[in-house]
């Protein structure tokens, strides 16, 4: 009796196996991602990837009765901007992402005037360099190429361009983002000192909005606040501040203060000064 209790028992567990292995298979040939079926989560986030991005109003040039061009800065170190920096899929990957897959256009200048073909950026987003490296089995010296991708940690900071406007229509102030651009610091490795930041492209955000909405951003009190980039930049969730403001002599803040030992403390409160401005302007219009 024992014997046959055994054996019974082992065919169970023999055929057990074979049916996991026939689901195993199933699953396999079925194409189910493996993400459905392991989910590091409690159940499967989509409200981001699902969201729908609504169309900007349509404005009227008439009913524009002021606006003003802005640049701006967005320093990545700074505690506010840190979701630009979260390790597992920072910013500037995302942007990386969209421009490889085609979806959006890179443009160089921020007129968005002169689009960037696919091998341009290629070549921005990958740096072609050549390393010179002695062989001590044959006393020769041998170049190399190598190609290094730009690391995000090394965007330190984004260039934004927007418009800020009075609109007669809806009585109200309102502002449009334009586009952004990474900014890349180039280091004299010799000294280490920064010799000049360089924006690698231009992107035209009313383009990238759609794009931008299906990308989760990193909420540090909430995992699962559902925003993405889209509602991080409509809804102004980052620090920033002014590098310029649209003038006659299409001077920048630093340009206008500099080569004296205080001008670093005139051009932040010179930014600032622009900032009210905005602010105050609103705030009158609304004064009886």
């Amino acid at each position: 009796m024992n014997f046959k209790y055994f054996f019974s028992a082992a065919l169970l567990l023999i055929s057990s196996a074979t049916l996991l292995a026939q689901d195993d298979r199933e699953i396999k040939e079925s194409g189910v991602l493996l993400e459905d079926i392991y989910i590091d989560d409690v159940v499967n986030n989509t409200l981001v990837e699902e969201s729908m991005v609504l169309e900007y109003e349509p404005v009227r040039e008439a009913d524009i009765a002021w606006k003003k061009r802005i640049w701006r800065i967005i320093d990545t170190r700074e505690k506010m901007n840190l979701p630009f920096r979260y390790p597992n899929e920072p910013f500037f990957n995302v942007l990386r992402n969209i421009a490889e897959n085609g979806d959006i256009a890179l443009f160089r200048d921020e007129f968005f005037k002169e689009p960037m073909t696919m091998e341009e950026i290629n070549g921005t987003l990958n740096k072609i360099d050549t390393v010179v490296t002695f062989d001590y089995e044959t006393y020769e010296e041998k170049i190399q190429i190598v190609e290094n991708t730009i690391n995000w940690e090394d965007i330190k900071q984004f260039r934004l361009k927007e418009i800020w406007y009075f609109d007669e229509e809806t009585s109200r102030m309102d502002v449009r983002i334009i586009g952004f651009s990474p900014i890349l610091d180039e280091i004299d490795y010799d000294t280490g000192e920064l010799k000049y930041s360089l924006p690698l492209f231009w992107v035209y955000y009313p383009e990238a909005r759609k794009y931008l909405a299906k990308v989760r951003v990193n909420n540090e009190d909430n995992d699962m606040a559902p925003m993405s980039w889209y509602d991080l930049f409509e809804n102004r969730f980052f620090s920033s501040y002014i590098i310029k403001k649209s003038n006659s002599l299409d001077l920048r803040i630093k340009d206008m203060y500099d080569g004296y030992d205080q001008a670093g403390v005139d051009r932040l409160m010179e930014s600032e000064k622009i900032k009210m401005e905005l602010f105050n302007l609103e705030h009158d219009l609304w004064t009886y």
